[in-house]
């Protein structure tokens, strides 16, 4: 597996990428039946983010980024390989127990956005935060609105807030438990060029702070940010 460094580290950037992943995938394998046709939706891809790091997921529609993300945060099963997170097995583990480690090491940051139409935003983050039983990891929720310039939208539904709110109100959701993980899916897909920067700033803070960012992207911009460029095309890691 090649990738391409895009991106110098700052000399302030809080971080060591020279120990254990905090995510890993090795050899994984996804086949989707329709019938008597059969899709390869993954075919053996391996790799892994460390602390501190932001990897890039690209490639065409179709390429099987999506479902390579589903697998990554134990939401889909691989047929074949294993997912490991914070040093346990996520894959081929009972949906409880899936679940259970999701919640306490993994954020995410879906591209349709992770929040309940009929709660707050407050209402929202502490309801991410139940699902864990770490209190003593958890920021506050008006403190992690505060973070991403929302501390004043605390009781606004998501119906009322802009694009840009959208996606900080779903970063503060997937960061609620400060995971050691964060996945993204196109998270500045329908932004425009100054919100998707505010965007990309408060993602890169948090890969300063040591989270493992792996975000699946068609921006130039946050291709340009990350550490790691990985291609995907049918299913397998191009070289």
């Amino acid at each position: 597996m090649t990738t391409a460094s895009t991106r110098t580290p700052s000399a302030t950037d809080n971080r060591d990428v020279s120990g254990p992943p905090a995510l890993s995938a090795d050899h994984l394998y996804r086949f989707y039946r329709a019938g008597e046709e059969e899709t390869l939706a993954l075919q053996g891809v391996s790799l892994s983010v460390r602390a501190g790091e932001m990897l890039a997921i690209v490639g065409p529609s179709g390429s099987g980024k999506s479902t390579l993300l589903a697998c990554l945060a134990g939401l889909d099963e691989p047929a074949g390989g294993t997912v490991t997170v914070a040093g346990h097995r996520l894959s081929h583990q009972p949906e409880r127990s899936r679940a259970q480690l999701r919640a306490r090491h993994i954020g995410i940051l879906l591209q349709s956005r992770n929040l309940l139409p009929h709660l707050n935003l407050l209402a929202n983050i502490k309801l991410a935060q139940a699902a864990t039983r770490l209190p003593a990891r958890r920021p506050a929720a008006s403190e992690l609105l505060e973070q991403v310039g929302l501390g004043d939208r605390a009781r606004a539904l998501p119906r009322q807030l802009s694009g840009g709110e959208l996606a900080r109100a779903g970063l503060a959701v997937a960061v609620a438990n400060d995971p050691e993980v964060i996945l993204a899916d196109e998270p500045t897909g329908e932004l425009d060029g100054d919100t998707e920067q505010q965007v990309l700033t408060l993602l890169r803070q948090r890969v300063s702070d040591g989270a493992a960012l792996l975000v699946v992207t068609h921006s130039a911009d946050v291709t340009r940010a990350a550490d790691r460029v990985l291609t995907l095309f049918d299913g397998k890691v191009q070289s």
